[in-house]
């Protein structure tokens, strides 16, 4: 490569010394407000899927108690013993 400076360099070199953009009176707060609208969206979704879990556990919990699924249902192959 050839010692001569990159050309993109020199624009960001002279991007990082010149004067610097104004920044927006309000960004800082609104920016804080975002996040913390953010922050509250996440922990109320948050709550209503533990509480969705919560339910459903609840709701398989009875269903479970109600059927007994792991009973072994009555075997109706054998004819009933009659007159022994």
């Amino acid at each position: 490569m050839s010692g001569l400076p990159d050309r993109g360099e020199a624009e960001v070199r002279r991007a990082l010394e010149g004067p610097y953009p104004v920044v927006p009176a309000g960004l800082a707060a609104g920016a804080a407000a975002r996040g913390d609208r953010l922050l509250r969206r996440r922990r109320a979704l948050a709550r209503v899927g533990w509480a969705l879990l919560l339910a459903a556990a609840a709701a398989f919990t009875v269903w479970a108690a109600l059927t007994r699924p792991w009973a072994i249902p009555p075997s109706g192959i054998s004819p009933p013993l009659e007159g022994w």
